[in-house]
């Protein structure tokens, strides 16, 4: 973890880092129209411990390289910190400012309307889903998984496609996550955290589908379909 450059302005850090909006908004820092001073200044002038911020942003930042696998349960631990944690704290903040940036810009032709129920939505699909693989798919599979372990899978298969393409009508909505010239700085830190939901959610989902699963799969396979239906 590299710590944030408190020169930087706090426009600029917003813009960069997604999540910093969050805790901007709870220090009562103004990142949009009061973005062009530095954090140093910003900190001082509410009389903020400097340290202490620079900590929390620095915090912020996600490894983007995929993990060396280790055992089902250590790869099943990554993807609960590492995605499930950071999605439920992604969601509510991006639907915040989508709502923002639809209401303040709602007569730009660029305005990405209709983005904040598409957020809420996804973060209905996604809670549930994270909640049945953490409830009953992982349990399964810490301890080894069964012959019946091929359902639950495919089940959580189908959902994944189902995210996929919640992130496809993000694209079309946001113009490829691409903000317009004119974007304010919330609009742009609205997309730059929508850039990394979509880079999170789909090395989320290579990591299940490609990497945990077929750990399983193949010795279902192996078993056979355990129903005596003969289909094996």
């Amino acid at each position: 973890m590299s710590l944030i450059d408190s020169s930087q302005a706090i426009g600029q850090i917003a813009v960069q880092l997604p999540g910093a909006t969050a805790v901007f908004r709870r220090l009562k820092l103004d990142f949009c129209c009061g973005g062009q001073i530095s954090l140093r200044e910003a900190a001082a002038d509410k009389g903020l411990d400097l340290q202490a911020v620079v900590q929390e942003l620095s915090a912020l930042q996600r490894p983007s390289e995929l993990p060396d696998t280790g055992t089902p349960a250590e790869l099943i631990d990554h993807i609960i910190a590492r995605y499930h944690d950071v999605h439920r704290a992604q969601l509510p903040e991006l639907i915040r400012m989508a709502r923002r940036v639809e209401a303040v810009h709602r007569g730009n032709p660029h305005t990405p309307h209709g983005l904040a129920d598409a957020l809420e939505a996804m973060e209905q699909e996604l809670t549930t889903h994270m909640h049945k693989e953490e409830a009953v798919l992982f349990p399964m599979l810490r301890a080894g998984g069964n012959s019946f372990v091929s359902q639950p899978i495919a089940m959580m298969r189908h959902e994944h496609t189902d995210h996929g393409e919640a992130l496809e009508q993000i694209a079309r909505l946001t113009n490829d996550i691409t903000p317009p010239t004119e974007a304010c700085n919330t609009w742009r830190a609205l997309y730059s955290g929508l850039a990394q939901l979509n880079d999170d959610l789909i090395n989320h989902i290579h990591l299940e589908n490609n990497v945990l699963f077929p750990q399983f799969e193949a010795v279902t396979e192996q078993a056979g379909c355990g129903t005596g239906c003969g289909c094996s």
